[in-house]
Formats: C-alpha cells, structure tokens, sequence
C-alpha cells in the first residue's frame, strides 16, 4: 500500500493511496473520524471502507487531516479539514484524469466534511456517511443533497444518537432525483465495538447493489435482472 505525500492548505498531509489497475476508473476519498479523538486514516472502519472500495476497481485515497500523524498543521474545527478533503481530491483527480466518477465516504466527524465536499462537487456521485454526527454539527448544508448515498449508524450509538440521524435522514429522503439508503445495525455505539463485520456486510451490499462485485455501475436492465 503506498504511502504518499501531497500538499495542503496548512503543509504536507500524509497518504496511503492505490492507483487502479484500469483506465477511467472511478476515485474514491475516505475520510476518518474526528482528530482531537484520536481519528487517522488508519482507524480500523476508514481501513475496511478503503478496500471495500479498493477491490471494486478503483483508484483510492486515505490520508490524515491536517496535524494528525505526519500531516502538517494543526486542527481548524471543521473548515481547514474541508479544505484538506478538497485538496486531496485535486490530487487524486490529477493522478486520474480520466476518472469517469468520484466516490466519498467519511465516519463520523469524516462523514459531517465528506457531505460538504459533496456539495463543492458535482462530479461525486456517490456516498457512504458512518456514524454522522447530526447532533454535533450542522448538515442543514445539504439542501439539497446532490447525490444518492448510503447512511450506515448503529441503535446503541450515544456520541450521535439514532434519532438525531434518522430526523437528517427523513428530511433528505423527501428530495427528488437522489435515493438515500440506511442501515441500522443492532448492538452498535458509535465506534462500532464487535460490530465491524456487520456494518461492512451493509456497506458492501450497497456497493453491489450501485457498481456491481466488479465496481461498474449497474445498468437498468442490471438492476431490473438484480
């Protein structure tokens, strides 16, 4: 897995990245939980999400915000670590020019900046929030939410508690054009303690049921067979 240095806003940040093996294909940012709780790259559901991504095909990128591990800086409370996310993405799609589409997934305080980089960017067409903090941080940002995407929590979390994510979760379902999925996994908090395996079984059922085992995105004959 190579590891990789790029420039930031606040200095270098500090990667892990995967190029695919084959042209055109789709990019996708993995971005971990909240830095002032000991959130990296290399937090064990940011790890699995990138190679549930990584064994469809795509070109894959993890990195560390700002101040954490080698990456330069220090914690900006949400809008340097944006700037980071967005700053990442430039370089992937440099690396890839001919990414025929983006992906973003985040967890916890990842997934309250994956959805505002969502909003940045029209090329992302899909998402996979975890464990959104929707009682700590505004998403009322998402009006609308551009993008279909996958909103995975667990009914025992007490950092974001389910009913704070499911009022987020109804209101974005009354949009047209997009479908938002969820996934609740029982027993879970929000760290996803002994229940790992579990929320990846959603995450990659989604997955399929969006790209295909192959990572290409499924046509209506696909789905209709499916």
């Amino acid at each position: 897995m190579p590891e990789v240095i790029f420039s930031g806003p606040a200095g270098r940040l500090e990667g892990r990245y995967h190029p695919a093996k084959k042209r055109r294909a789709p990019i996708a940012l993995i971005l971990h939980p909240h830095p002032q709780f000991g959130g990296t790259m290399n937090n064990q559901i940011v790890y699995n999400l990138y190679y549930a991504f990584l064994n469809r095909g795509f070109s894959v990128l993890r990195f560390n915000f700002r101040g954490v591990g080698r990456s330069q800086g220090s914690f900006d409370h949400g809008s340097g670590e944006l700037s980071d996310a967005a700053s990442a993405l430039d370089w992937a799609q440099a690396l890839n020019p001919d990414a025929r589409a983006c992906w973003i997934a985040g967890v916890s305080f990842g997934a309250w900046i994956g959805m505002q980089l969502l909003m940045r960017r029209p090329e992302v067409e899909g998402f996979i929030s975890v464990a959104p903090p929707a009682n700590r941080f505004d998403f009322s940002f998402l009006a609308p939410c551009p993008s279909s995407g996958l909103f995975v929590h667990g009914d025992q979390d007490r950092v974001a508690p389910m009913k704070d994510v499911q009022t987020l979760i109804e209101k974005l379902k009354t949009q047209r054009g997009i479908v938002i999925d969820q996934s609740i996994i029982p027993g879970a908090n929000h760290f996803f303690e002994n229940r790992v395996d579990e929320l990846l079984v959603e995450v990659n059922a989604y997955l399929d049921k969006r790209l295909g085992p192959t990572g290409e995105p499924l046509t209506e004959s696909d789905e209709s067979a499916a």
